[in-house]
């Protein structure tokens, strides 16, 4: 029993501060400033339930997916990297408003799911590192209550990711139009930064290990 619970604990710990819920929501509300409360609602909700089966379904066949296509970590990473810098570029221009302000129902469904699933989602709660981590600890999960509690500890450390979107609401209607935009520029620049982090972060093995081939 005391091995399952540092289990637990270790898996907590592990996720909730890769995932960083609280360093999402900033991006959060800038993203879905001009949606209405109910809209951003729903972002969060396919977002993390996105997530939470992305993160699952790569526990399970992760590292067989990867090896059967070729696929790194570190590719992962520069690809994330790639789509943060993207979105972070639009940040800074102010761009990501553009479906916002429209009635048109479709066109705000086409934003929601969009951003619900790209960036949100993936790569931004469900990015290379709690993929990886997700993959290394379902490997060393023992026994079945072991991954049991791995999965219920993913499901819980995202209920609170969604918890934190949704409180985030009421501070975007607090700023209001021109807070929310210096807030979307400044988000921006942190973003970019965050991507060309994740670029080098996934280049640099790569590099290393074609010079040493």
């Amino acid at each position: 029993m005391n091995e399952l619970y540092t289990f637990s604990l270790l898996a907590f710990t592990a996720f909730f501060t890769i995932i960083n819920p609280l360093g999402t929501m900033p991006i959060f509300m800038s993203m879905t400033a001009s949606l209405s409360k109910e809209r951003r609602k729903q972002t969060a909700k396919k977002a993390t339930i996105v997530a939470f089966f992305t993160v699952i379904a790569f526990a399970f066949s992760g590292q067989v997916l990867f090896n059967f296509f070729g696929i790194s970590v570190n590719s992962f990473r520069i690809v994330g990297g790639l789509i943060f810098f993207m979105m972070g570029w639009d940040m800074l221009q102010a761009r990501l408003g553009q479906f916002k302000h429209t009635d048109d129902e479709e066109q705000l469904d086409a934003y929601v799911e969009d951003i619900s699933i790209t960036p949100l989602a993936i790569p931004m709660i469900c990015g290379p590192g709690a993929i990886t981590n997700a993959i290394i600890l379902m490997e060393d999960a023992d026994n079945y209550q072991q991954k049991i509690v791995l999965i219920a500890t993913i499901a819980f450390v995202l209920l609170l990711t969604y918890w934190v979107l949704v409180g985030a609401s009421k501070i975007t209607e607090k700023l209001g139009s021109t807070g929310n935009k210096v807030m979307m520029r400044l988000m921006g620049l942190i973003v970019m930064v965050i991507a060309v982090e994740f670029f080098f972060s996934g280049l640099k093995p790569i590099i290393l290990g074609i010079m040493k081939g």
